[in-house]
Parts: structure tokens; C-alpha cells; sequence
């Protein structure tokens, strides 16, 4: 039972409250663009800035200012111990450190510098680059660093698989794919481009032998030998007209702002694939792509000077539906000038094409939303949720092209739906393992299917819409009722981790009419009060991916406060519970308005990839602060 009102220990006055929330709203509003977006950075790992020094130096572009600057970045991220981590705070990456190094060494780091010692010592001590990942010892082969016999093969020639066949490219998560196409066209061309250094500091010599168990991945790695045979005498014909299939369709996926999918990844490897089939740098779609780099590109001084980094991609779509529907959470006007802006900017986003998702959905008419700024090719359920049920609670001059709007992304979102009742986020039905299990893939996520988080959102919005009684509604909700874990929580894709997808599926469950005193929510909520931290709020450390111990525990952080808040007070929750996370919030607010939040809570690729949205310690808190006050008699 939760603890009454009448024994709780003192809380923050409302009016200290009142005030905490202002102070949000008017940062937030501060941050918007004049055309109506937010836009948060969207930090993630040095990764970003080692490749894309490696790709310059590849294509023969590399410059002395950005190499200066990314390498000043780099150097600032690494650790006393000489190792660079994925996210904030996280154990040492094998890989991470590898290509950091690789980078350092291009931009003149001696070997033997301290701080190079350091890392290559880890690297040497961790099973040394032989046991880095395969997209690593990709880069390291374009350079002559790695033997390309050495690596999974994936022929060019699946681009010919038909749609029905296991392993054809539809079978691939929308950014694994895009990463893939083009990847077949590197490994079947195998260039090598060397460097006037080499990496013996980071070699063992060791050799990983393969699986060959009588297992599914024993069996691929069999037959990844096989096409390792095929690869040295593949049918001519037939390789350069998959070459040019492949080619044609990277063509056909690039954006209008340069990019493939608007993420480093597919971006990257499209550019060397197309520049290796022979298209010049000044090309058109090369051209464009170099350029569209500088729009993901941060400059910043420091007190050591400017840095470079790499944004993995943009989240503006996200983040202004996420910034409207705080700003309302929190009393502002429907017609606030504000939102009515940003409102006009996402009705101009609307995705009127069709893109990878009509594949298994031919018939499906065009509608909904996308992430990026320019990402026509994939909208996804999630942003197209989250935007629908930010634009219905606007009043928008004109109705009838919001009404049109929010239509067509209810009805693409409801068609989207997977067979077992779920949402992934890109496509629908996106569900076979078999891709996991190739050699290839040893690092995130390769396929999409449905999860707790989106479907919650999906389902939230459903139900603004007046639509729990439908069949998608209620498919939805039976769905996240199976997925509930034993202990109450729900997995999040999409965000760290159980935190999130608790905080989205308890609010999702009460909209769509689950009473909020049945045994699913009841038990949500002795989960979220167990795994309340003694300052008040709540923190999920992101190896919870790996290691379930760690689930719901870990640093306070205003953005997982705020979601466990909002399942709480969805759930009727009016406990010292909920009291001590608003005070947890009101007392670690910063005199501008924000918070301060150096831990990654969002997520790539569960357990590989990790992301900081910088406007998730804002837009959470507005949102949770002001269903607070609303709820308060």
C-alpha cells in the first residue's frame, strides 16, 4: 500500500514548485528555433569523430583543422585509465578504444606518448584489437591494418534475394540495412589504402578462432566460409550487376539533406561504396553527402581550444513534440504563439511518400512522421505518436489541415501494427532472428521488432484519439500486458531501460482504461517505490542491458525521475512516493531552468550503443512537474 499523505515526511511548498516549473518553461521556451523547432544535442561517443577522421583521411580529404579539433575532442573524452567508454561514466570499450587510438596516431599522437600508452596497454590487456568488434577491423582493413580474409563475407548478390527469402535486406532493421547495402559493395571491392604508421602496439597475435559448432551460428560461420571461396572467384556477370543494383538503390534512399537515414552509420558507408564504384567526389550525391556532414558537425572552444565532434544523428522531429507536449503538460495556452509555431513547423514535416515500410505494407497510404530533419525514407511509429498527441491538443488556426494531419498519421500508425499486436518503431513484422546470428553481426541491434516503449506510446495515442475500443487499441494493450516482467517493469527499447518503459506503458495502460487499482499497474507501482533512490529520485545505470540486477538502479537523473513520475501520478499515485521525486526535482534544478545530466539515458542499441539527448533533462521534468501541479487539489 502507499504510504498516506498524513505521514509523509515535509515537502516543497507548491509554490516552490510553481516556481521550479517556470523556470523550465522559460529555458525551454529560450531554446526554440524561430521556425518552431527544439533541437537538444544528441551526445553519444567518440566513435563518431575517429571514423570520421578515418573516412577523410580514405577519400583523401582530410584537413588540418578538423583533425586538430576532432583529435582535441578525442583526447578530452579519454579516461585516466587511458580508455574511452560509449556513455557516460560506463566500463572501458575494447573497440571504442581502438579506433580512438587509430585516430590519434593519424592526427600525430607519437605511440609512445603517455597517454597512447595507456590505451594501448588496455587494448593489449582486453584480448588486443583481434577481439575488437567487426566494424572496427573494417575500418582498419580499408587501410591495410586488418586482412580482408579476416572478415565476415556478405556478398553484394543478396540485393537479388527476393523478399519472401530468409536474409534478404528487408529482413534487416532500416539502419542495418542501409549500413549493409553498402557494406557488400566495400568488402566485394577490398580496398586498401595504407597508412604511414602501423598497430602492432595493439596486437596480441592471438587468433579468434570461428564457431563451427552444430549450432544456427556454427552454421553460418560454415557458410560464411563458403562465401569466402565464392568471393575469390565470384560469377562476373553476375557481381557487377549486383554491384550496380547496390548502388542504384543507395542512390535511391539518399535524403535531401545529404544523408542515408539521416545516422552516421548507412551515411558513412554509402559515401566510401559509392566513391569506390568510381563516382568522383564532386558527384552530385557525394558532394552532398561531404556537405551534409558540416549540419551534424559541433564546433566548440574549450579552454584548450576549439573541439569537433559528430552528432550520430538529429532528433529535432522528437524533440519539439516532446517540447510542445511539456509546454502544455505545464499550463501554457493551446494557442500560445509557441506552440502554434512549432505546431505549423511539424504540419511541414508530415511524410507524404512512401518509403522502406511500403514493403511489407504496399497498400498502406502515406502518413506520419519521421526523426530527423530530413528522413523521408523512414518514419517511424514512435515520433508519429508522439506528435500526433502534442498537434490534437493544439489549437491550430487551421483545423482542417491538423484534423487531415493527425488522420493520416493515426491511420499509417494502426497499419504499421505487427501480427502479434505490437509496434516496432521503422517496419512492421521486422521479427526474424536469423541475421543475429551471422558473424557479421556482433555489435547492436540488426533487426526491429515490436517493443513495450512504442507500442505504449502507440497506444497512448490511440486512446486520445477515442479509439480503446478498437481492435488496434486493445491489441496493443494485451500485448504490453504479456510483456510486463515478473517484478512489474517494462523493457525500454528506446530509452534507459526499465525506467523508460515503465514510465511509458503505466500512463499508456490507464488512457486506454485499465483501472489503475488492478494487479498490472498495482504492480508497476511497488516496483517504481522500490527503486526509488534515498535523494528522491530515481536512475537506471545502463548496463541493466546486460546485467538485470542492475535494473532501475543507478544515479538520480531529472529525466528518469520524471518518467517514473509520470507512471506514478498515471496511476493515481498521490504518496510521499511522488512527493520526495518533486522535491528531488525542485531542489537539483539549476538556476537557469534545466538540470544537469551527464548520463546517457537514452538508447541505440540496447546494450552496444547509448545516446544523451540533451533536452530529455528539460522536457521530462516540464512535463512531470506540471502534471504534478495539475493534479493537486
Amino acid at each position: 500500500m502507499t504510504q498516506d499523505l498524513v505521514s509523509a515526511p515535509a515537502v516543497p511548498a507548491d509554490d516552490r514548485t510553481t516556481v521550479a516549473l517556470d523556470r523550465a518553461v522559460a529555458h525551454l521556451r529560450g531554446l526554440q528555433d524561430d521556425a518552431g523547432w527544439w533541437k537538444g544535442e544528441l551526445e553519444t561517443n567518440v566513435t563518431m569523430d575517429a571514423e570520421d577522421l578515418l573516412l577523410r583521411e580514405f577519400l583523401g580529404i582530410r584537413g588540418e583543422r578538423e583533425t586538430a579539433e576532432a583529435a582535441r575532442w578525442i583526447r578530452s573524452q579519454q579516461r585516466d585509465d587511458g580508455t574511452w567508454a560509449t556513455f557516460y561514466g560506463g566500463p572501458a570499450d575494447l573497440s571504442t578504444t581502438v579506433e580512438a587510438w587509430v585516430a590519434l596516431r593519424l592526427a600525430g599522437d607519437p605511440p609512445d606518448a603517455p597517454h597512447m600508452k595507456r590505451a594501448s596497454g588496455f587494448v593489449v590487456a582486453s584480448g588486443g584489437l583481434e577481439r575488437s568488434r567487426v566494424f572496427t577491423r573494417i575500418w582498419l582493413a580499408l587501410f591495410g591494418l586488418w586482412p580482408w580474409d579476416q572478415l565476415p563475407e556478405l556478398p553484394p548478390e543478396m540485393i537479388f534475394l527476393p523478399r519472401w527469402f530468409p536474409l534478404n535486406v528487408y529482413d534487416w532493421a532500416c539502419w542495418a540495412r542501409q549500413t549493409v547495402v553498402p557494406l557488400t559493395i566495400v568488402g566485394a571491392l577490398r580496398p586498401v589504402r595504407p597508412l604511414p604508421f602501423g598497430i602492432d602496439e595493439l596486437r596480441t597475435g592471438r587468433t579468434v578462432p570461428a564457431e563451427l559448432t552444430w549450432t544456427v551460428a556454427g552454421a553460418f560461420h560454415r557458410l560464411d566460409r563458403v562465401l569466402h571461396l565464392y568471393a575469390r572467384r565470384p560469377i562476373r556477370p553476375l557481381r557487377r550487376r549486383a554491384l550496380r543494383r547496390a548502388a542504384q538503390w543507395i542512390l535511391a534512399r539518399q535524403e535531401s539533406d545529404g544523408s542515408w537515414g539521416g545516422i552516421q552509420p548507412p551515411w558513412v558507408y554509402s559515401l566510401l561504396a559509392l566513391h569506390l564504384l568510381g563516382y568522383p567526389l564532386d558527384h552530385p550525391a557525394l558532394r552532398a553527402g561531404l556537405d551534409g556532414l558540416d549540419g551534424f558537425t559541433i564546433r566548440e572552444e574549450t579552454p584548450d581550444g576549439w573541439v569537433r565532434r559528430l552528432e550520430a544523428c538529429q532528433s529535432p522531429v522528437w524533440d519539439t513534440g516532446l517540447a510542445m507536449t511539456a509546454l502544455l503538460d505545464a499550463g501554457v495556452p493551446s494557442d500560445d504563439p509557441a506552440v502554434v509555431r512549432a505546431a505549423d513547423w511539424l504540419l511541414d514535416e508530415e511524410i507524404r511518400v512512401p518509403g522502406d515500410w511500403a514493403v511489407r505494407r504496399p497498400r498502406l497510404p502515406t502518413g506520419g512522421w519521421a526523426f530527423e530533419f530530413a528522413n523521408d525514407g523512414y518514419p517511424d511509429t514512435d515520433d508519429t505518436a508522439e506528435i500526433v498527441l502534442a498537434l490534437r491538443r493544439t489549437a491550430y488556426p487551421d483545423r482542417v489541415r491538423l484534423r487531415a494531419a493527425v488522420d493520416r498519421g493515426v491511420a499509417w500508425t494502426v497499419g504499421m501494427r505487427s501480427r502479434d499486436g505490437g509496434w516496432a518503431a521503422f517496419d512492421a513484422d521486422n521479427t526474424r532472428t536469423l541475421a543475429n546470428k551471422l558473424p557479421f553481426c556482433d555489435f547492436g541491434e540488426v533487426i526491429d521488432p515490436p517493443s513495450a516503449d512504442v507500442t505504449a506510446h502507440v497506444v497512448e495515442m490511440l486512446a486520445a484519439e477515442g479509439r480503446s475500443g478498437g481492435a488496434a487499441c486493445r491489441g496493443g494493450v494485451a500485448w504490453l500486458l504479456r510483456a510486463q516482467e515478473p517484478d512489474g517493469s517494462w523493457f525500454g527499447r528506446w530509452g534507459a531501460n526499465y525506467l523508460y518503459g515503465t514510465g511509458a506503458a503505466v500512463p499508456a495502460l490507464v488512457a486506454a482504461g485499465i483501472d489503475p487499482a488492478l494487479a498490472p499497474v498495482r504492480r508497476a507501482v511497488r516496483w517504481l517505490e522500490a527503486h526509488q533512490n534515498p535523494d528522491g529520485g530515481w536512475g537506471e545505470d545502463l548496463r541493466s542491458y546486460a546485467d538485470p540486477a542492475m535494473a532501475g538502479r543507478g544515479t538520480s537523473t531529472a529525466s528518469q525521475t520524471a518518467w517514473a513520475l509520470l507512471a506514478l501520478l498515471a496511476a493515481g499515485e498521490t504518496s510521499s512516493t511522488v512527493e520526495r521525486g518533486v522535491r528531488f526535482l525542485v531542489d537539483t534544478q539549476r538556476p537557469d531552468g534545466t538540470w544537469d545530466e551527464p548520463q546517457f539515458t537514452g538508447t541505440g542499441f540496447p546494450g552496444d550503443f547509448f545516446i544523451n539527448y540533451h533536452l530529455y533533462r528539460l522536457v521530462f521534468p516540464v512535463s512531470a512537474l506540471g502534471r504534478y501541479l495539475a493534479g493537486r487539489p
